[in-house]
């Protein structure tokens, strides 16, 4: 099922970096956790802690190793938001109970309301991204996006 890739690709100088959608997609990206290090910093969260608790938010007890592909945090990194977050009270880790060997991480009230107050914030700084751009740009940019994910997935989720 794979598409053959063109055999002779153009360099980054022909292509230009505002042409390049993994430096476009970085910039954006960068803008973003940056518009909310302040809110996430009064709440006494980094970008790893905020994107945990976003994701356990709406999921509900993932392994670890699937909480840190969902946050697109190496596992490691992960480790030590879960450690700081589970000290806070935000998260608590259970063991999985058809496998002894995985644990599985839950949002705790005061972790949901963490998120819910770094959530209005997420989602002025996700509507600022799209001043100017109609609905329907909106739905087919989301559309490439998701389209573009299956395209590089590694995981099922």
């Amino acid at each position: 099922m794979s598409e053959e890739l063109p055999t002779i690709l153009p360099r980054l100088g022909e292509v230009g970096l505002t042409n390049f959608v993994p430096y476009l997609m970085n910039r954006i990206i960068g803008r973003y956790n940056a518009d909310l290090r302040d809110e996430m910093a009064e709440l006494g969260l980094t970008t790893p802690k905020a994107r945990a608790l976003s994701v356990l938010s709406v999921i509900e007890g993932p392994l670890i190793r699937e909480l840190a592909v969902l946050t697109v945090t190496e596992q490691s990194t992960l480790s030590r938001a879960l450690d700081q977050l589970d000290t806070e009270g935000l998260v608590r880790r259970e063991t999985d109970p058809g496998d002894s060997r995985a644990t599985r991480v839950f949002v705790t009230d005061p972790g949901r309301a963490a998120f819910e107050a770094l959530w209005p914030h997420m989602a002025t700084a996700n509507e600022r991204m799209f001043r100017g751009i109609s609905d329907h740009e909106r739905a087919d940019f989301v559309g490439t996006l998701q389209k573009m994910l299956a395209n590089i997935r590694k995981h099922e989720i």
